[in-house]
C-alpha cells in the first residue's frame, strides 16, 4: 500500500476547498444567501467551481509538463502534447452557461485522471502521485455534479 505523504496530502485537500464550498452554497440556501452578500455571486454555488476547475485544469498541464522533463525523445515530444490537453481543454469547453461548462470539467477532470495514469505507468511520477489523483478527483467530481445534476 501507498502512502501518500502529508504535504501533498495536505495541499491537495486544502485545493479542494472551493469545489467544496460551491457544493456547500447550492445545496445550503442559507450559506449561499451568506456567501453572496458578503463574498459575491462569484464565490457561490457553482460559479466557484466551474472558475476555479478552468484554473486547476490548467496548473495540472503544468504539473505534467514537469513530469516530461523526465524523458526524452519521442517519448518527451508525446509527453510534452499530453501536458498541453488539460488547459486547452479549460480554455476551449468551460463556456455555454454553467450545466455545460460543468459536465465539460467533469469530462477535463477524467481526461486528466487517464493522463495522470499514463504518466505514472510510464513511471514519470512518484509512487504516491495516482493514489493521491484518485482521492482528489473523486471529490472534485462529486462536487461538480451536485451543481450540474441536482
Amino acid at each position: 500500500m501507498t502512502v501518500i505523504p502529508r504535504a501533498p496530502l495536505l495541499l491537495g485537500l486544502a485545493g479542494l476547498i472551493p469545489f467544496l464550498w460551491g457544493a456547500a452554497t447550492y445545496l445550503i440556501d442559507p450559506l449561499a444567501d451568506w456567501s453572496i452578500t458578503y463574498l459575491g455571486s462569484r464565490f457561490t454555488g457553482p460559479y466557484i467551481q466551474l472558475f476555479y476547475g478552468a484554473i486547476i485544469l490548467s496548473f495540472m498541464s503544468g504539473v505534467l509538463w514537469g513530469f516530461a522533463t523526465k524523458t526524452k525523445g519521442t517519448q518527451a515530444a508525446i509527453c510534452y502534447t499530453l501536458a498541453t490537453l488539460p488547459a486547452l481543454w479549460a480554455f476551449f469547453m468551460t463556456g455555454g452557461g454553467p450545466t455545460s461548462a460543468a459536465m465539460n470539467l467533469i469530462t477535463g477532470f477524467l481526461g486528466l485522471l487517464l493522463l495522470d495514469f499514463a504518466f505514472s505507468k510510464w513511471q514519470l511520477t512518484p509512487d504516491w502521485w495516482l493514489p493521491l489523483r484518485l482521492l482528489l478527483t473523486g471529490i472534485v467530481l462529486i462536487c461538480l455534479s451536485i451543481g450540474a445534476f441536482l
